[in-house]
């Protein structure tokens, strides 16, 4: 690795979050952009495969300090288990980590499942202008409803096309299982919304406020990512917040919800990688 890493103490009010930062080489010309990598799920910082390590280390090589941190009772930080919803007090902590250890003047949030969710929740909660960017991997938006919708859409509708399916159904197999399954999914979708703010729609007003640049990245083989499609497609505020400008999306056809392939996550960390640069032309 062209670099090196230093374990830092990162403190807020009530917490401590053990964090690794990856740096460019000593000597090399370092970005004025940093990147914090934003751990969602029951993960730590090292994430699925390693692969939050793979990609700051490619990152810090091409000269971006990165940040990736162990959120309260994961990992290697103390204390209780914090849901994504409730980790702004630690993404911002992480922020001014970020300030006080490298010469970087703004921060991209990168997250991957509620992790990028996390990232949106935090902008809506602070409207931190430190914050100059977002990559979204497979955004977690999952409710009873959306979920339905997914599965019908990417599952049911598929299976009812399929010649083995037909063939259980007429031996008595596990079709009439499957069509079960269908009208109950079909049940759920039609329930009527809460009434009060979900973080789906949080995370949207967050979206449509944001100044900066967003990346998404959607994996073809995750159902995480269909849901996020599909809620999308379902809901005007997303509809028109993935229209705009600064936003740029990219598909991986290929690609699981970590992209645990080595191709796809060397596509991946590119893909970063080129986007981050185009932010350094503005």
């Amino acid at each position: 690795m062209n670099g090196h890493e230093q374990a830092i103490t990162i403190t807020g009010d009530g917490f401590e979050m053990l964090g690794i930062l990856s740096l460019p080489a000593a000597g090399a010309t370092a970005h004025s952009t940093a990147m914090l990598i934003v751990v969602g799920g029951a993960q730590y910082r090292a994430g699925s495969h390693r692969q939050f390590v793979l990609l700051a280390r490619r990152l810090a090589a091409a000269g971006y300090p990165v940040l990736r941190f162990d959120l309260p009772g994961m990992g290697d930080s103390p204390g209780e288990p914090v849901p994504f919803e409730d980790t702004a007090p630690h993404i911002a902590a992480a922020l001014d980590a970020i300030g006080q250890n490298t010469s970087a003047l703004r921060s991209v949030l990168w997250g991957l499942c509620d992790g990028a969710s996390a990232a949106l929740l935090y902008l809506h909660a602070r409207q931190d202008a430190r914050v100059g960017g977002l990559v979204l991997l497979n955004p977690w938006v999952r409710s009873e409803a959306g979920l339905a919708r997914a599965r019908v859409r990417h599952y049911y509708r598929q299976r009812l096309f399929q010649r083995d399916f037909w063939r259980k159904l007429a031996g008595g197999g596990v079709g009439f299982t499957a069509l079960r399954g269908l009208w109950r999914n079909l049940r759920t979708m039609r329930r009527a919304a809460p009434q009060s703010l979900s973080f789906q729609e949080l995370m949207a007003l967050a979206w449509q406020a944001f100044e900066g640049k967003i990346l998404l990245i959607l994996s073809g083989k995750d159902l995480t990512a269909q849901e996020f499609i599909e809620h999308a497609r379902s809901h005007p505020g997303w509809q028109c917040a993935l229209q705009r400008p600064s936003v740029t999306r990219h598909d991986l056809p290929n690609a699981d919800h970590t992209c645990s392939q080595a191709e796809d996550q060397q596509q991946l960390e590119r893909l970063t990688l080129s986007w981050l640069d185009t932010l350094g032309r503005d």
